[in-house]
């Protein structure tokens, strides 16, 4: 029967597509096709003739076997292969090439996108922010010809994205989904920080100075260790920028996100003083055992900026340094407004491995 097979090989080849592969599905889909007809064969095949532009299907009947006291129920035999191609299967099969076709054209697109996006991971890329009626709760973010998903859980608390707007996002995972690639990006991603500060310092492009770790509080503040091999660079210095204008940048991106950037230290007593930060740090006592906690001492009078608001500095210290950290005055007397001690708890660092 006739298949235009010149055709749809012209299709494959300008879209890329294995014409093995073509050839190999649409055999496999005009079976099952034929399988579904009235009177069909148990066991079937379709050739195709690329040259003549047809197809053949080969049945071949069952043959019982005579039992024997061995063998009670033996399978039965398969006779001689012969053509059943039916004769109004036409339009069956033209239907089903179509159908092939349209599905490895998809498949094709698909793996495009994918090959083209699976390196992008962990990158940062801009896109324009699309508006979806039927999925309110995600953003959808327009990166090229590829629509990546925001989700509720990476969206930072109060932000706004509005139709239109142009966005730096952080691509946090790239998957093959039912429906094609799934992209999913995101606003909330301590990594997000680190990607927009490699773009504003030239000197963590270049390794001269390094970012150890990173806690965050999308939307409200981020804490910052850098480092530097070089003794003759500053790295908070060189993060902070001239005048403040390279932190500053990074700031506006994050819609006015606080942005502490503090010295990191192989010494865990002088990096926890400085991960406390704005607060002067009297004394860090380190607790024996393994449960990685200290207790800070700080003066009186910075007890509350130590603690920070609803606990957040002390909280984010801890994220950075991986240490639980109790924090108490330097007279041992907390006042009636102030808790007697400022646990922060100790949670997973939020950085990206």
């Amino acid at each position: 029967m006739e298949l235009d097979l010149a055709g749809m090989h012209q299709l494959a080849i300008e879209q890329g597509i294995d014409l093995e592969q073509l050839d190999a599905a649409l055999e496999e889909a005009l079976r099952l096709a034929y399988l579904k007809t009235p009177h069909a064969a148990k066991h079937a095949r379709v050739e195709l003739d690329t040259r003549a532009g047809t197809f053949t299907v080969w049945a071949r009947k069952e043959i019982p076997v005579e039992p024997t006291e061995d063998d009670p129920h033996p399978a039965p035999e398969l006779g001689e292969e012969y053509d059943d191609t039916p004769r109004n299967f036409g339009r069956l099969a033209a239907a089903t090439a179509r159908q092939v076709i349209g599905q490895l054209f998809r498949k094709a697109e698909d793996d495009k996108v994918f090959g083209a996006f699976s390196g992008q991971k962990g990158k940062l890329v801009t896109g324009i922010v699309q508006q979806d009626a039927s999925d309110p709760t995600n953003v959808h973010v327009a990166i090229g010809d590829v629509e990546a998903i925001l989700p509720r859980r990476e969206q930072v608390p109060g932000e706004r994205y509005r139709h239109g707007e142009r966005l730096r996002v952080y691509v946090v995972n790239v998957a093959r989904g039912v429906k094609g690639p799934e992209i999913v990006v995101s606003r909330s991603h301590p990594e997000l920080v680190r990607r927009l500060f490699e773009r504003e310092v030239p000197e963590l492009v270049s390794g001269a100075v390094s970012i150890m770790a990173i806690a965050r509080e999308a939307g409200a503040r981020t804490k910052m260790a850098v480092w530097s091999k070089d003794a003759n660079v500053n790295p908070v210095s060189a993060c902070i920028g001239p005048h403040g204008d390279r932190v500053a940048a990074v700031v506006e991106k994050l819609g006015g996100e606080k942005i502490d950037i503090v010295k990191w230290s192989e010494d865990i007593s002088e990096f926890i003083s400085a991960a406390l930060s704005p607060a002067k740090v009297v004394k860090v006592e380190l607790l024996p055992g393994e449960t990685r906690s200290c207790r800070v001492t700080v003066p009186d009078q910075q007890l509350s900026l130590a603690i920070g608001n609803k606990g957040q500095n002390a909280r984010l210290c801890a994220r950075l340094t991986g240490y639980n950290i109790d924090i108490r005055p330097e007279s041992g007397y907390y006042g009636e407004e102030e808790p007697k001690a400022a646990e922060a708890e100790k949670t997973e660092d939020t950085a990206a491995e």
